[in-house]
């Protein structure tokens, strides 16, 4: 039994609160405003405060700041809509135990306060101890680990984006994610929960765009034997293996109306059951979901339920595209040169300086998964030292002679042959532009093709099959 008070300028909260939560056994009293709640606290110990964030004289996290100054040992949880779930993050981070979103949930409020008992009970230097042990460790801007997929850049952009990933990871919030294909949403997600108080729990990443409408619901909720034709044996769901973990739903709005449904049950009620079951499962998994297209458009297109959007939408992240990472975009280059030279077993130190300035101008409509594979192909082609123009792939030595075309450019593009009137064969251009970069290359070695070919990262033999091939003289 818990010893709790209520603090909201709203009357029907406060009744509605005292009434169930009374029934459930705990010492219930309630206030309308901060201030008198403070002059509460300070003639009585409660064992947890639940207050308003939006009070019309005292704000919820001014009430916090006093009942840490009164009774540090009472737990405070905020009340808040959705608009204001960004606040609440900074408010928890100054002392706040969890926060409950309007419209409240009986089972999220019960399960709050059994989880604020066990803390209460807990001997102080236990809690502590366990602090220290559990307390998660932050990445640190621009540093590269081999043994990682994903880097945290020092760029403006990649500071931001770090800072919203190390606010929101130790909280229970579900989590939007926005960005393009191939920004790096998954490894945001799993950032998340490897800082979360779940890391060492399972991390499950399912493609819904993957997911067909028939096998949708086998997939997450799983299945008993007999559940439907052609279920032979039991199966357990996606959500059950995730138990006690996150799960990560990779473009969202893919889903079905039907499987939505039935997602919204299980983030309401937190309980899912199997296809062909009779019985419901308890489960307790963290949600991030992703997409690379606006919920709230595809909320008004009627693609996407409304409720199940602001349940999801806790706390949203947008992971910004490649080429606006600046400072970055190199840094990711040598990571995942990095990670190449180990997959390939190869040393290869750099990028030529010709390649350093094509990276910098491409525009990477693929992002961090159109480089790494960049990387990799390039590296495997790469016989010298480091990577040069000629192991690129050809469509993007091209691009960039459209967009950039300037004295900066590593190849120069004649305006005068292009002749965009018709129809354009891409093979073409892309081969025209590698004849170019050859007969770039033979010209700053005199035209000695030993050399051209070092500098091209390709032996004799290939460098004269493609003299031939494009037919230049030398």
């Amino acid at each position: 039994m818990a010893s709790i008070l209520v603090i909201d300028d709203n009357l029907d909260i406060c009744q509605l609160l005292q009434r169930f939560l009374s029934k459930k056994g705990h010492q219930v009293e309630t206030t309308l405003s901060g201030e008198d709640g403070i002059a509460m606290i300070k003639d009585k110990t409660y064992d947890l405060i639940f207050c308003d964030f939006n009070l019309r004289k005292m704000e919820g996290r001014e009430v916090l700041q006093q009942v840490k100054a009164i009774s540090p040992q009472t737990k405070v949880a905020i009340i808040t809509g959705y608009a204001d779930v960004r606040i609440a993050v900074e408010v928890m981070k100054k002392g706040a135990f969890d926060y409950v979103v309007k419209p409240l949930i009986p089972d999220e409020l019960l399960s709050l306060i059994d989880r604020a008992m066990k803390v209460q009970n807990e001997p102080e230097i236990v809690r502590e101890q366990e602090t220290v042990r559990k307390a998660p460790k932050s990445p640190k801007p621009g540093v590269a680990n081999v043994d990682s997929e994903y880097i945290w850049g020092k760029d403006t952009a990649s500071a931001n984006l770090l800072s919203e990933v190390s606010l929101v990871a130790p909280t229970n919030f579900s989590v939007i994610i926005y960005g393009e294909s191939g920004s790096g949403k998954e490894n945001i997600a799993k950032t998340i929960h490897e800082l979360s108080d779940r890391k060492g729990k399972p991390f499950v990443a399912i493609d819904c765009g993957a997911l067909t409408k028939e096998l949708a619901g086998s997939e997450l909720w799983g299945h008993e034997k007999g559940g439907f034709t052609g279920a032979v044996s039991a199966k357990p769901g996606q959500f059950e293996v995730a138990d006690g973990g996150t799960i990560f739903l990779d473009e969202i709005a893919n889903l079905s109306y039907e499987i939505q449904v039935g997602l919204l049950r299980l983030v309401q009620e937190k309980k899912l059951r199997r296809i062909g079951a009779i019985k419901d499962k308890e489960i307790d998994v963290r949600i991030i979901v992703a997409s690379n297209e606006d919920l709230k458009e595809a909320v008004k297109n009627g693609k996407f339920r409304e409720d199940l959007y602001y349940r999801f939408n806790e706390f949203t992240i947008t992971v910004p595209p490649l080429r606006k990472r600046g400072k970055d975009i190199m840094a990711f280059a040598e990571h995942f040169l990095a990670l190449a030279n180990q997959e390939l077993n190869k040393e290869v130190k750099g990028f030529s300086k010709e390649v350093v300035g094509l990276f910098n101008k491409y525009d990477w409509p693929g992002n961090l998964r159109e480089m790494r594979n960049v990387i990799r192909r390039s590296l495997l082609l790469t016989q010298t030292g480091e990577i040069h123009l000629s192991a690129l792939p050809q469509e993007i030595i091209y691009a960039p002679m459209i967009a950039f075309s300037d004295e900066n450019s590593p190849i120069q593009l004649d305006e005068r042959k292009l002749d965009v009137s018709g129809p354009i064969n891409l093979k073409d251009i892309a081969a025209n532009a590698e004849a170019e970069v050859i007969k770039k290359v033979l010209e700053e070695n005199q035209y000695n093709k030993t050399k051209a070919a070092q500098q091209l990262g390709i032996d004799r033999k290939t460098l004269f099959n493609k003299l031939k091939q494009h037919k230049i003289q030398s």
